[in-house]
């Protein structure tokens, strides 16, 4: 695989088959690292098509999103006496994390594989789809940002609100692209990917599933 396949430099898990010529992948200095692995080109009616299929998976993971919330309030209070995330509990939030990964990068008609109904759980990616999300879970949580975490996320979550008016203008223009030409602009994509690999990292981080806080960053 040439460097050029992973034009945000980090390498896909092994043995997974990634690394097309479109591929793209988060910074691989921070413990959870993404990547996306499809075609720019896609059908024109997936820009309709897309959001419409989407609709049975945004059902499921608001059920699995409910579940989650609940276990991580457990996982608060284990983590605040203890430094750790229970492994159980680490390995289904993560696994939730991945399958929203996927669906949100169907509904955004990025590709046309339809993501597969399921939870692949664990902080090491099973393989089995167009994108992958890998996690390096920590040795241990510092226990004070586990206290402080609702506070530590406002700036995060202040970055986020600029970035989503660059993605909320891109995603228009790359409708119109799209349908139109049957390609995503390669700049748009890689964009707006970026902004969803921040979000994965702060949504990890957010999750008690990583200690390092994110960078402000996005790619």
């Amino acid at each position: 695989m040439s460097d050029s396949a992973w034009q945000m430099g980090n390498p896909p898990p092994p043995g997974n088959g990634y690394g097309g010529p479109d591929a793209l992948a988060s910074n691989p200095n921070y413990p959870v690292t993404s990547g996306f692995d499809a075609p720019l080109q896609v059908a024109r009616w997936r820009v309709i098509g897309n959001p419409i299929m989407s609709i049975p998976h945004f059902i499921v993971l608001y059920i699995l999103q409910i579940v989650s919330n609940v276990l991580l309030i457990v996982g608060w209070f284990v983590a605040l006496f203890t430094g750790h995330l229970p492994d159980g509990i680490g390995n289904f939030v993560a696994g939730v994390h991945r399958y929203q990964f996927r669906v949100l990068t169907f509904y955004l008609f990025m590709r046309e594989q339809y993501p597969s109904f399921g939870i692949p759980s664990g902080y090491a990616e099973p393989g089995g789809d167009q994108v992958w999300l890998q996690i390096a879970p920590p040795q241990s949580l510092s226990r004070l940002a586990v206290l402080f975490r609702i506070i530590l996320v406002i700036p995060q979550l202040l970055f986020g609100l600029i970035l989503y008016i660059g993605v909320y203008v891109s995603l228009i223009v790359a409708f119109f692209a799209v349908l139109i030409t049957g390609g995503w602009p390669a700049g748009l994509r890689k964009f707006v990917l970026g902004v969803v690999f921040w979000g994965n990292r702060v949504n990890a981080w957010y999750g008690l599933l990583v200690d390092q806080y994110p960078p402000f960053s996005i790619g």
